[in-house]
């Protein structure tokens, strides 16, 4: 198997953007604040399992496109920067909408298989996990070593179990703290808003780079 050789580089960015509070920690969160630690828990492992899933049809179909063209690479960096910036943008200007949903779940706890289930969809159809795989885990293959799917799906697995730890503390952080947290609005809103701000800060990264290696 290759190993790239920017897998401390690569570790950082994601560490980055799985602390930013986005769809994914928000889903998991409100879970928390709602119903508890354990609900939370089940509903990391499904959302990691979710993610895994995207970022393997993602390297599946970008590996041999990156591949063979230079033209798709640099493409598929400013789409995905600029997209990065837009939803960055969007969770800061929507925070209190998010705020609100995060606190009104519902009144019955679901299941574990439930939660499972719930939290594989929210990560398999997260759109900030889709960039990232296709738009900022890229940087990180060495072309040059060939087998750029398998390098793609490595960097997936390891996104996916680095999510686990850093959701998973979310999770028992918020359900330790939800009646503080379930309190006052404006915390909900300031944590969405930061993340936002963190996704722009991404965006802006991932145009700086695209324009430095053309």
């Amino acid at each position: 198997m290759v190993i790239p050789s920017r897998l401390a580089e690569y570790i950082v960015a994601a560490m980055i953007i799985i602390l930013a509070p986005g769809p994914s920690v928000l889903f998991v969160i409100a879970r928390a604040i709602a119903w508890g630690r354990k609900v939370a828990v089940f509903t990391v492992a499904g959302n990691v399992c979710g993610s895994f899933v995207l970022s393997v049809f993602v390297a599946l179909g970008l590996g041999p496109i990156l591949q063979r063209s230079d033209l798709a690479y640099t493409a598929v960096q400013w789409g995905g920067g600029l997209y990065l910036i837009y939803l960055g943008i969007d969770a800061i200007r929507h925070r209190k909408i998010h705020a609100a949903d995060m606190t009104n779940q519902g009144e019955s706890a679901p299941s574990g298989i439930r939660s499972i289930r719930d939290g594989f969809w929210v990560g398999a159809l997260n759109p900030k996990a889709i960039v990232f795989y296709a738009a900022v885990l890229p940087q990180f293959i060495d072309r040059e070593k060939g087998h750029l799917t398998a390098q793609l799906i490595l960097l997936g697995a390891i996104f996916s179990v680095l999510a686990f730890i850093s959701d998973g503390s979310w999770g028992l952080l918020a359900g330790t703290a939800r009646a503080w947290l379930a309190k006052d609005p404006n915390r909900l809103e300031k944590l969405r808003a930061t993340g936002g701000t963190i996704m722009i800060i991404l965006g802006l990264s991932v145009l700086v780079l695209a324009i430095v290696s053309s």
